[in-house]
């Protein structure tokens, strides 16, 4: 028999211990070389777990489980051969799914006492799908499985979120006044810890104002059907905020600052974060160098973390280093919120949802569609005349989008050269 350890590989800089979130593959299963065998929760992200080699699975470790970076979680057996009958499992290599690195060389070691093999019935969800099933509300016999034995994977509650659901989806009231009690993900844990942090270390203030949207609306419908040809990407909302954004930064650059001590740190670049809403809870997936980017990059660039935070495929990499964060709150129906900042960085835009209201246009009323935006700020860092100064310029470029293309300036202003 030649066992093979699997020990924990480093999720990323300052990570030192991980969680179980849920097995792929049960105790005694056979399991092929970069087949996805679990999932672990960090501080920061959920990444996969993939075999080393080929071989019998003898867990180590149960799922809810705290376990130290380097630590064994389970053996493989790689001496075994495939059982009889045994489905083949199609494997995508870890470089094209980015998964985990592979951990440390494996000793050998002797065969340890063996966990009880895990079993599942027919339409049963496994640990973490039923998580999330349960987190969204959604009825279990409308999501197709395709585990072994019938069994609803986390990958199948997704896809099946993502294709939609009729009115049946929900559940209902069961009226049974049960309780229940679940252990919050490390992630969710994490979460907490550095709201609280940020509430009570930072002098957080929130200025407001309320943007005509209109000009990016007419903007929009125009152009949408040739940009979505052209650039094979959707013209959104976000790309025109985080466009107006960087141009505000660069006016502004203690908006995109940080503290670090008794200093100031100040970026000449703009790594906007943009809040994504995933199975597992608010992610925010950085944009890095946006102020580069032409719309269609943006969109692109949103899209395609979106999706990885959505699928669960989002790395502690794709999250740290941002410089400023964008969360749009208008597409739960959200009116008005005081964002929270997101630690290190010292500001955050809220972006609300858009309705019909009656405003003043030249002396006469006319409706418009009206979206209020909010700025938090630390206070310590960033003075009120900048962060109103900062706003003003962001409603005034997405009121004038031509102002995107020129930067801050009216292009008639260019052209007088003032």
């Amino acid at each position: 028999m030649s066992l093979l350890e699997m020990k924990v590989p480093s999720p990323g800089e300052s990570i030192s211990e991980v969680e179980i979130a849920a097995w792929l593959v049960a105790n005694g299963d056979y399991v092929e070389k970069d087949q996805a065998i679990a999932e672990v929760d960090s501080d920061k992200a959920t990444l996969e777990l993939p075999a080393e080699e080929s071989g019998i699975i003898t867990l180590k470790a149960a799922e809810g489980d705290v376990v130290k970076v380097g630590q064994v979680v389970c053996l493989i057996d790689t001496s075994a051969a495939r059982p009889a009958g045994a489905p083949v499992v199609a494997v995508v290599p870890a470089s094209e799914a980015k998964a985990v690195p592979a951990a440390a060389p494996a000793v050998a070691a002797p065969n340890p006492d063996p966990i009880k093999p895990a079993s599942y019935a027919a339409g049963a969800a496994s640990p973490a799908a039923a998580k999330i099933i349960k987190e969204n509300n959604i009825n279990p016999a409308l999501v197709k499985a395709s585990g072994k034995d019938g069994r609803i994977t986390k990958q199948d509650v997704v896809a099946a979120m993502s294709a939609g659901f009729s009115t049946e989806a929900a559940q209902g009231w069961g009226g049974s006044r049960e309780q229940s009690r679940e252990k919050m993900s490390m992630l969710r844990r994490k979460i907490a810890e550095r709201l609280v942090s940020v509430k009570n270390e930072t002098a957080m203030l929130t200025t407001f104002n309320e943007v005509d949207m209109k000009p990016i609306m007419d903007v929009r419908a125009k152009y949408k059907d040739a940009f979505a040809k052209h650039h094979e990407v959707n013209l959104g909302f976000m790309s025109f905020f985080t466009k107006a954004v960087t141009e505000a930064l660069k006016l502004f650059p203690a908006v995109n600052a940080q503290i670090d001590g008794t200093e100031m740190i100040l970026h000449d670049y703009a790594d906007i974060g943009i809040a994504v809403s995933s199975p597992k809870g608010l992610m925010v997936p950085v944009v890095r160098n946006a102020e580069q980017m032409s719309l269609a990059e943006i969109e692109r660039e949103i899209k395609r973390l979106a999706i990885k935070a959505r699928d669960g495929k989002i790395t502690p990499e794709d999250m740290t280093g941002g410089t400023f964060t964008i969360t749009n709150g208008g597409v739960f129906g959200s009116m008005l919120s005081t964002p929270i900042i997101n630690p290190p960085q010292s500001a955050i835009l809220g972006m609300h949802n858009i309705v019909e209201r009656p405003v003043a246009i030249n002396g006469k009323v006319e409706i418009r569609p009206i979206m209020y935006v909010a700025l938090s700020y630390d206070h310590r860092i960033i003075d009120g005349k900048e962060s109103v100064g900062f706003l003003v310029k962001v409603k005034e470029m997405l009121e004038n989008p031509e102002r995107m293309i020129f930067g801050s300036k009216d292009p008639l202003q260019i052209l007088l050269g003032l």
